[in-house]
């Protein structure tokens, strides 16, 4: 099957230059200066494809010396149905997980200690944002993003062929898989993880364990661009429980369940349906923990929706993206070993001529017979 796509774009190996110091990372997509943004997705974009590698080395289940033979994971048996299909990614449960934290206390402790009039619109801005979030995170994961030749024929009961490098160079060739057995569009690309065709494949999501094809891709577009204003949001609200606990805590305690708390040391979480009683520093404390995960999250989805903004203003897809940029490198490799040849000959050429002028050629003075005259 084909290579990662770390591997496929070689990330993991760049190529080397030669200096006095020894060898040098060199890493650049074309001869021309990079921009700040095509930078910058570059580098978000080796470090995902980092991610993907460390994370293949973790779940890899082999011997250690069958593991160090081989790149990748064998693909699975049977072709998976969609991101519920077993097992689930790591990725997959940290993210339904962390929603599910960000939700527990946003909404149960730090909403409820916001004024009156400001709680009434985070309920129903955020609320809403999470709503429209879960439910567009769980339906990018659900739908089977195969093509419809493969949803035509497909039995994903039956396990699929192993690939033979030796009767075919490619998987698919001359618009035709060899795994599925169907014809195939030009943008439809077979996913080794998935192990089926995909309609315009844009790429395979860990964090839904799934793939991002045409059928989903607006869905998982909708749910990280969502992510990112209810994170921001959610992000605002905490910040100013944390700030006005230590500057004015009377304008967190308006909640009419307060009235009947006695001391300031105390308070109420999971207003109004269940209070419950806590201290301070255990809201402070969360508030912190909160923080810290919401500003992390919204790091990685904020640059993952303007790489997706940028992706839809050259109108290219991400896999598009990679294999371009992996070309460039593959011709700049080329190029600085032709430049590395170019610059050995020159050093010994010079060499070779001062050779020859300290030894120079020796003349080989040939005697050629004469014909001898008799005398009459």
């Amino acid at each position: 099957m084909d290579a990662p796509l770390c591997c496929r774009g070689h990330i993991c190996s760049l190529p080397r230059s030669r200096s006095k110091a020894g060898y040098q990372g060199v890493w650049a997509p074309n001869n021309q200066p990079l921009g700040f943004c095509c930078y910058y997705f570059q580098c978000c974009c080796a470090f995902g494809s980092w991610m993907f590698c460390f994370d293949e080395k973790l779940r890899r289940t082999g011997p250690e010396e069958q593991n160090r033979r081989m790149s990748l994971p064998l693909p699975p048996l049977h072709s998976r149905v969609n991101g519920w299909s077993w097992p689930l990614h790591s990725f997959q449960v940290v993210t339904l997980g962390l929603f599910t934290y960000l939700a527990i206390v946003g909404f149960g402790i730090y909403i409820p200690l916001l004024p009156r009039g400001w709680k009434v619109v985070a309920y129903t801005v955020i609320g809403l944002l999470f709503m429209y979030h879960l439910i567009t995170h769980l339906v990018a994961i659900t739908i089977d993003p195969a093509d419809q030749n493969v949803l035509a024929k497909k039995n994903y009961k039956q396990p699929m062929p192993i690939f033979d490098r030796s009767k075919c160079k490619h998987v698919i060739q001359n618009q035709r898989c060899y795994l599925c057995e169907i014809e195939v569009g030009p943008k439809v690309k077979h996913c080794s993880t998935c192990n089926k065709c995909i309609a315009d494949f844009d790429h395979h999501c860990n964090w839904l364990n799934n793939c991002v094809g045409s059928k989903n891709y607006w869905f998982f577009f909708s749910a990280v661009a969502s992510a990112v204003l209810g994170l921001f949001l959610l992000i605002l609200v905490v910040l100013y429980v944390f700030i006005q606990y230590f500057v004015d805590p009377a304008e967190l305690r308006t909640a009419p369940q307060f009235e009947s708390v006695g001391g300031n040391d105390t308070w109420l979480v999971f207003l109004p349906i269940a209070p419950a009683e806590t201290s301070g520093v255990a809201v402070m404390s969360v508030a912190a923990l909160t923080l810290l995960l919401g500003f992390i999250s919204l790091l990685l989805l904020g640059h993952l929706l303007l790489f997706h903004l940028y992706l839809l203003g050259k109108k290219l897809s991400t896999y598009e993206y990679m294999t371009r940029n992996r070309h460039g490198r593959n011709i700049v490799s080329r190029e600085m070993t032709m430049v590395g040849t170019f610059d050995g000959a020159s050093r010994t050429g010079p060499l070779q001529d001062l050779s020859e002028v300290r030894q120079p050629k020796r003349l080989e003075v040939v005697v050629l017979p004469t014909q001898e005259t008799s005398t009459p």
